[in-house]
């Protein structure tokens, strides 16, 4: 069936040079569309989907497809941080200086008077371990203390939220309404930080990013179109353990 499916979406007036796969999912009810941060779109397809309303589908969304795929495709370079004295780090928007400390057994990464202190690290990837650490310790009080008054208001009642690294996601919704966080995201502002919240509350309900999960978004955070362009423009500068 896949082949069928690739033959109908080959038909379609793809932009040129577009790098594009088609996966079956078995378990999937409905289309779904990736793109990967290398600009690769990803059709993710149920077993049994019929082509042609799969390459209907794929039409409707190739002008909003073609944009996120240009926005991949000039994404900058990850960034890169030196844990020496005075690099700066953000948490809920705000920059912090770090500032790095004697090491005592035990001792935390903290914010202390306007700075984030960090244990002197053995490694530079001990440091960045030890970052990680801090931002999905905070992240995760900070999203569960957040999330049930935003659930109750969508109508949902999602299982948890966890905060963790999530590679090239920046959340995910999962079975039993298990809800991720990429500990990243912990450095936008609030705003942004509800935005990625309510995206995978959304998914609650619908899945995919068709019409009706974007009506949904809108029922949710009405005006998000505005929050979804700046997190677009944010996202590819933030630190996420590269270290040297």
């Amino acid at each position: 069936m896949s082949t069928s499916v690739q033959q109908a979406i080959a038909a379609l007036p793809l932009p040129e040079g577009w790098s594009w796969r088609v996966e079956s999912r078995p378990r999937r009810r409905t289309l779904g569309i990736d793109v990967t941060p290398d600009g690769e779109v990803l059709f993710a397809v149920p077993a049994d989907a019929d082509p042609r309303a799969v390459a209907a589908a794929v039409r409707s969304r190739l002008p909003r497809l073609a944009d996120e795929v240009r926005r991949r495709r000039a994404r900058p370079a990850e960034p890169v941080k030196e844990l020496v004295g005075g690099s700066s780090f953000a948490y809920l928007g705000r920059r912090y200086r770090l500032r790095p400390v004697p090491a005592a057994e035990g001792a935390p990464v903290r914010l202390r008077a306007g700075w984030l202190e960090i244990p002197a690290p053995s490694t530079p990837a001990a440091g960045s371990e030890a970052l990680a650490g801090w931002y999905t310790e905070r992240g995760q009080r900070w999203l569960a203390s957040r999330m049930p008054a935003i659930a109750l208001r969508m109508g949902v009642r999602p299982a948890e939220v966890a905060v963790d690294d999530l590679g090239e996601s920046w959340g995910s919704c999962g079975p039993g309404g298990l809800i991720a966080v990429h500990w990243a995201v912990m450095q936008l502002p609030a705003v942004l930080i509800d935005f990625v919240l309510v995206h995978e509350l959304c998914h609650m309900k619908i899945p995919g990013h068709g019409p009706a999960f974007r009506r949904e978004m809108e029922l949710a955070l009405p005006g998000y179109h505005r929050r979804e362009k700046v997190f677009e423009q944010e996202e590819p500068f933030l630190w996420r353990g590269a270290v040297r």
